[in-house]
């Protein structure tokens, strides 16, 4: 499957927020956002054009995709997938498409401050570097379900210092993790408009 190679400060920088691709840098002085607050590209320093519903629902789109680093191809499928499952049980159309990016197998590790990035928590399950309920797994989008643990096997591949609090969702213990419940609402990115995400691929 594809991945995006190129400078991760500039798809902060692009939407306007920080998406912290980066690690420990971006969290800190030096993230791309605050040394450059406008967007990439020679026409980046001008003001903004104003958008429209269909922009502001594009721009959405794009933020949630390079916040969890997937495709387009990926990012439709996961959106079939929430409508689907929305059906089915009769819930939240919205909710089923966070609850299914928030499972992944590389955020999971990122969110349980076991990786530096969602990309290095990516790298490290395809490496070989992670057992999902002791079995090596090597697919970073892989679902976690509620009760699965996971381990990195090699600890020396965790960050020193953690930025941001662990969800009440994942329980930690040294390199282990365990997902004790699926996440609600309040326990994701509030900054994330799910509707507008929707509203843009229901077109």
């Amino acid at each position: 499957m594809g991945r995006y190679t190129g400078p991760k400060e500039r798809l902060s920088r692009r939407e306007g927020v920080n998406l912290h691709l980066k690690g420990a840098r971006s969290f800190g002085e030096k993230n791309g956002l605050q040394r450059k607050p406008f967007a990439p590209g020679q026409h980046g320093n001008k003001r903004r054009a104003r958008l429209s519903n269909y922009g502001f629902q594009l721009r959405e789109k794009q933020k949630i995709k390079r916040t969890y680093g997937l495709r387009e191809k990926k990012m439709k499928s996961v959106f079939i997938e929430a409508d689907r499952r929305s059906k089915s049980r009769n819930s939240d159309k919205g909710l089923e498409l966070l609850r299914i990016l928030e499972l992944r197998l590389d955020n999971v590790l990122y969110l349980a401050g076991l990786a530096h990035s969602r990309g290095s928590a990516r790298q490290s399950v395809t490496h070989g570097h992670v057992k999902v309920n002791d079995s090596k797994c090597r697919i970073p989008s892989l679902e976690l379900k509620e009760g699965d643990t996971v381990e990195l096997v090699m600890a020396k591949l965790a960050p020193a210092q953690k930025f941001f609090k662990t969800p009440d969702w994942i329980e930690t213990k040294d390199t282990k993790c365990k997902v004790t419940r699926l996440p609600i609402r309040d326990d994701i990115d509030e900054g994330i408009k799910e509707n507008l995400v929707i509203e843009f691929y229901s077109r």
